[in-house]
């Protein structure tokens, strides 16, 4: 499922991450990557002993804990430290590749099933050309640059990209997610559900049909979730 998550990042909150990541010296993005993605990886991204890169992690963490829709999408257990990248110059794209199934908390902490990826866009579209992330889906290819502050969600498992950046530069964070429901298609239907669920309260309350709905919801989440 993909799932746009509108102004994430309130608004003083993404000028202060783009207050801290102004003037940040910038790493090879290559040193995340799996064995696969690391021959088409050619962007930078912030080092792991950025002086920033706590506040930073911080600031998107509080964030995405505090949003309805990211959560009823991504039905989170685990999230990895968020990281940050730049497109630009001749550090300006990523071929098409799958996420690795497992990733490694920069701490060493134990690994992370990826099951969700993100990518939260911090700089606006009209800062730089190019640099569309590329999520191909059963659907087709879907082309996603959005408003800095907003998120993207999508299957780990999907194949994607981010096309080159030719003038600009794009600056965002990434993010992997272990979800409580392991499985696209059941997280898929729980959300439909829950969407289902917020309006139905809207237009006609908590009726017993509405209450007994929500309780089907949970013991769906209860009987899927590890």
């Amino acid at each position: 499922m993909l799932q746009h998550v509108p102004d994430l990042l309130t608004v003083e909150e993404l000028a202060e991450a783009r207050s801290m990541l102004a003037n940040a010296e910038w790493g090879d993005g290559k040193v995340t990557a799996g064995t696969q993605a690391a021959i088409v990886k050619n962007n930078q991204q912030l080092p792991e002993n950025a002086p920033q890169i706590r506040a930073l992690r911080q600031l998107v963490l509080m964030a995405l804990n505090r949003n309805a829709l990211f959560f009823t999408a991504a039905l989170p257990s685990k999230i990895l430290p968020p990281f940050f990248n730049r497109y630009s110059g001749e550090a300006n794209q990523y071929g098409f590749h799958v996420d690795n199934a497992m990733r490694m908390p920069p701490d060493g902490g134990g690994y992370v099933r990826a099951d969700v990826s993100a990518t939260l866009f911090l700089s606006e579209p009209d800062e730089y050309d190019g640099g569309e992330l590329i999520i191909e889906d059963t659907f087709g290819r879907h082309a996603v640059k959005l408003n800095a502050g907003s998120l993207v969600i999508y299957p780990s498992s999907s194949v994607h990209k981010v096309n080159p950046v030719t003038e600009g530069a794009r600056v965002a964070c990434f993010m992997f997610i272990q979800s409580m429901v392991r499985d696209a298609e059941k997280r898929r239907l729980l959300y439909d559900m829950d969407m289902s669920l917020m309006q139905l309260r809207h237009q006609v309350g908590e009726t017993e049909p509405v209450v007994h709905l929500t309780g089907v919801y949970h013991n769906l989440l209860r009987r899927w979730a590890e």
